[in-house]
């Protein structure tokens, strides 16, 4: 069994020293391996483009500043929608909303390239829309928000376990609207670069189930969340820290 604690940062254990030959060498031949990665990455984006389609009901609705609108109207004209399905908790304060969702979402910031490649990205929320609006305000996030409740999400869900943080692709031929593909757990780390920068790295993740040598750093198993510090999601601390107000209004009429 692998330590989760393995004492204070002078104490983590380091890889062994080289000269620079011994290291580029060692590094060449982990790069045939990143490449074989690479190759194989895009072979499977190739096929996920050859997957078939099925047909949703574009007229599923949503909410989306107080007004009921569509799942095409989430589309905003364009011929695809990427919807990221965030976890919700009613009627809780906002530490205590999905933490995975707000590290993932809170990395999603630049949209212009998906939208000169005419795709949409949009945030469903799995929750009442107020709430669920004072909370991206609260994160300082500019994304398309809807909220997505009931009868809607079980639609758009169908087969799927509801409440659980989904990306799912979308499809537009002119008023019909197809789901393309779907994924769920690591399959949203698509939406951030903190995991991929933290695997470059000598200490990775420093979660309990990575692969790493004896004596790195796994500060973080399953009763330490690796996306929690003190009692609230780890992306929220520097909102407050500048001052944002983090109530919902939650129980206010």
């Amino acid at each position: 069994m692998k330590e989760h604690k393995t004492g204070t940062r002078e104490e983590w254990r380091t890889p062994k020293i080289v000269d620079r030959s011994t290291f580029q060498a060692e590094l060449d031949a982990l790069r045939v391996r990143e490449k074989a990665h690479t190759r194989e990455a895009d072979a499977i984006a190739a096929a996920r483009r050859r997957l078939p389609m099925v047909e949703v009901d574009g007229a599923t609705p949503l909410i989306s500043e107080r007004v009921a609108v569509t799942l095409l109207d989430a589309f905003e004209g364009r011929r695809m929608l990427i919807a990221y399905y965030f976890m919700w908790h009613p009627g809780e304060p906002a530490a205590e909303q999905c933490e995975g969702c707000a590290l993932y979402t809170s990395q999603v910031r630049e949209l212009s390239i998906l939208h000169s490649r005419d795709v949409t990205y949009a945030t469903f929320c799995q929750g009442p829309y107020e709430e669920s609006a004072r909370y991206r305000n609260f994160m300082g996030w500019e994304m398309p928000c809807y909220s997505a409740e009931g009868d809607s999400v079980h639609s758009l869900l169908v087969g799927r376990h509801v409440g659980m943080m989904h990306i799912v692709c979308y499809l537009r031929k002119v008023s019909k609207v197809f789901e393309t593909y779907w994924t769920t757990r690591r399959g949203v780390e698509a939406m951030g670069n903190t995991y991929r920068l933290l695997d470059m790295t000598v200490y990775g993740r420093q979660e309990s189930w990575e692969d790493s040598p004896a004596g790195w750093p796994q500060r973080w198993s399953e009763d330490d969340n690796p996306y929690r510090t003190d009692g609230r999601p780890i992306v929220q601390w520097p909102r407050l820290k500048a001052g944002h107000s983090d109530e919902l209004g939650i129980g206010k009429g």
